[in-house]
């Protein structure tokens, strides 16, 4: 599997501001000259040795996220306004034509998870299918609400594409086989109307994605008592929006912090954590302030194990 990250930011979009970028390139430039950069061929070196919060913006696009299988099929998690650029992507080839098959899977319905798909372009290429996998029977009319007036000039039932939908259903408790060794299943987490974890299984590896829940020592410990649903995973994508404090005065928002978020990973022996929906309050040094002391607050669990790492658009696993 190849999983790849398209938008990180949590709740709404959040672009690097003129004010940030200026910022940014004044702090690279002074240390450019502080480290006496003369020739071309010193650039690419220098930015590479440049801390997170400068080398790159960590990303303001809202979550979405694809995963490729090893067949090559793609099956994209969310549509927040990072699907944007997976549809110009998916423009480049058969969907260009109308020839393009398409899988969404949605983990609930709040606006920062489907806010991008009226811009998915390959929904107005006549000939294109749309499969939307969804826990929601009301699944296509949350979509079609989006694009009522007088919100949207264009309605969902009028795109030319064809759309087709299928209930996941958790009351099941069974995996679905998308492909003959591709499975997923899913699991319900603590979040305001409701959100869903998606664990897709292949070639014996694990890749959950978690996105808006809200984990507490009391859930974790009930949990651990009724399922192994998260333990093992070789690649966790979860909701570490919060610092520990602002989590406190946020009871019941259904996000997590930083903190638990590692005390998760940690618990449920994962090997991989990346800590995404990001605060749109957050600056990228703020983030990076924050990635750190998760860093230190593992180190001082002590017996981690867990790579954590801090969610960037464009960043690609393979598993």
């Amino acid at each position: 599997m190849q999983i790849k990250l398209w938008g990180v930011r949590g709740s709404l979009p959040s672009p690097l501001t003129n004010e940030e970028y200026s910022s940014k390139l004044q702090r690279i430039l002074k240390l450019a000259v502080d480290k006496k950069i003369k020739t071309h061929g010193e650039i690419d070196s220098f930015l590479d040795s440049l801390p997170n919060e400068l080398r790159y913006t960590f990303g303001g696009d809202t979550t979405c996220v694809t995963v490729q299988s090893s067949s090559g099929k793609l099956y994209i998690l969310d549509c927040g306004t990072g699907v944007r650029r997976v549809g110009n992507m998916l423009m480049e080839g058969p969907c260009a034509q109308g020839k393009g098959e398409i899988n969404i899977m949605f983990t609930h319905n709040h606006w920062d998870h489907i806010q991008g798909l009226p811009f998915f372009r390959p929904i107005y290429v006549p000939g294109n299918v749309l499969n939307f996998y969804s826990p929601y029977k009301n699944q296509k009319e949350c979509l079609e609400k989006q694009m009522s007036t007088p919100f949207f000039p264009a309605t969902f039932e009028g795109t030319p594409s064809t759309k087709n939908y299928f209930l996941i259903d958790h009351a099941v408790h069974e995996p679905i086989i998308l492909e003959e060794d591709l499975k997923v299943s899913i699991y319900p987490l603590k979040h305001p109307q409701g959100c869903y974890a998606y664990k897709f299984e292949q070639n014996g590896k694990i890749f959950i994605f978690a996105t808006d829940t809200e984990f507490t020592g009391e859930i974790i410990e009930r949990m651990d008592n009724k399922t192994n649903f998260f333990k093992n995973a070789d690649l966790l994508i979860l909701d570490s929006q919060y610092t520990l404090n602002e989590a406190f005065l946020k009871v019941d928002w259904g996000h997590t912090s930083y903190t638990m978020a590692v005390n998760c990973a940690a618990n449920w022996n994962v090997k991989k954590l990346v800590m995404t929906h990001h605060e749109p309050a957050y600056s990228d040094d703020l983030l990076q302030e924050n990635y750190l002391l998760a860093l230190e607050h593992a180190q001082n669990l002590g017996g981690v194990d867990t790579e954590i790492l801090l969610a960037v658009e464009g960043m690609v696993f393979e598993l």
